[in-house]
């Protein structure tokens, strides 16, 4: 019972943070920042005027997502946004240009996962990550 008194106790503590602007940080790493429009007893949160913040390096882009429904086991940090207290020393950078240096980001990470993978092997050591897979070779 401890639990469902835990949860309703967060869930009411988000009924405060509606109309305001929330930073949300998903469990797969992505970052959302909204208007907080609605919160269930769940955790579930819905979002108006979304944009997914993409950061690669120093640079940083936005991608409007309008509204956004996100299941409450979903988020791992939110947060409160200051527009005011603006403290990034990040470069803002179009569309195109943040999803390019995302990609090529995610293609070195790739790189070196396999080249990794394959120095464990060739050590006789199993790589981590799906074992036996022709990907990590």
């Amino acid at each position: 019972m401890a639990d469902l008194d835990s949860v309703l106790a967060y869930t009411a503590n988000l009924m405060s943070d509606i109309d305001k602007k929330l930073m949300i940080v998903l469990k797969d790493g992505r970052t959302l920042i909204g208007f907080l429009r609605s919160v269930d007893q769940f955790a579930n949160l819905v979002l108006q005027d979304t944009i997914e913040r993409i950061h690669v390096g120093k640079q940083y882009g936005d991608i409007p997502r309008g509204l956004f429904v996100i299941r409450g086991d979903n988020v791992a940090i939110l947060g409160e946004m200051d527009d005011k207290k603006d403290l990034t020393q990040l470069q803002k950078v179009s569309i195109e240009d943040i999803l390019d240096a995302q990609r090529e980001q995610l293609q070195r990470r790739d790189e070196e996962t396999k080249l990794r993978n394959q120095a464990m092997l060739e050590r006789g050591l199993q790589p981590h990550g799906d074992v036996g897979s022709e990907d990590t070779l």
